[in-house]
């Protein structure tokens, strides 16, 4: 029997997941814009993921998971905007043949964070079964205000780095809050045991990213945060943000 409650926001999500791969790590990205007049839409994922091949100019795959269509992207083809110190990403590039909607999942909104004991859910393509969109759910542990991320009380495997997070809304759209970056085991005794899972969020580059009117004008974009530490590129916290309680 379908359970329902997460079926239809992680089908309604999956159009927008791509599965990265790259000659020594694989990961998973999600669509989060595309503009229709210059046809040239943007992934999110995970810095680690593609940071060796951005870094040495290798190419990187990108699989479309609904309709498994690739697109191998070498430094010509694309535009990334690092946040390292984040462990975020932004890969741009002309869609091409590839089956880009047109929409984008809707993303928390600035200045709002999740409350405490919220249920989300992520997927990705984990690498015990890396062909397969694998689904995991856990609940908000808290919000590091001074950090843009969540600590959550679930699992993240190697490859599931670079999806998306998202939580239900009322009517059953999912709502990006952010990306997977990262699994902290436990260790205080010694010995390895379950940790919490880190969601970073993509409010501060939202606008940035919406703003953006080119491929030429994100490669401008690309170095002047080459040029910028993190601090000067994000916003200041407001410490009045506003939590979403689903």
């Amino acid at each position: 029997m379908t359970n329902s409650q997460w079926y239809t926001p992680i089908e309604k999500l999956k159009p927008f997941v791509y599965k990265i791969s790259t000659p020594q790590v694989g990961g998973t990205g999600f669509q989060m814009m595309y503009s229709k007049s210059k046809k040239f839409c943007g992934i999110a994922t995970a810095y680690h993921v593609i940071a060796h091949a951005h870094e040495w100019e290798e190419p990187i795959k990108i699989t479309h998971f609904n309709s498994q269509k690739t697109l191998i992207l070498k430094t010509p083809d694309r535009v990334i905007i690092p946040y390292p110190d984040k462990d975020l990403a932004f890969i741009l590039f002309p869609k091409n043949d590839l089956p880009v909607n047109q929409d984008v999942p809707e993303i928390v909104p600035p200045q709002k964070t999740l409350k405490q004991g919220v249920e989300i859910g992520w997927c990705g393509f984990p690498a015990i079964a890396p062909n397969e969109s694998c689904f995991f759910a856990g609940y908000i542990s808290c919000c590091l205000d001074n950090q843009y991320s969540y600590l959550v009380d679930g699992v993240a495997i190697n490859g599931v780095s670079g999806g998306p997070a998202f939580f239900k809304s009322d009517s059953g759209e999912p709502v990006i809050c952010g990306v997977v970056t990262a699994y902290i085991p436990n260790r205080a005794t010694g010995e390895v045991l379950p940790g919490v899972c880190v969601v970073t969020s993509i409010e501060p580059y939202q606008n940035m990213l919406a703003g953006l009117k080119n491929l030429e004008d994100a490669g401008k974009k690309a170095e002047e945060v080459k040029k910028q530490t993190l601090s000067a590129v994000v916003p200041p916290i407001d410490n009045k943000k506003k939590e979403i309680g689903k």
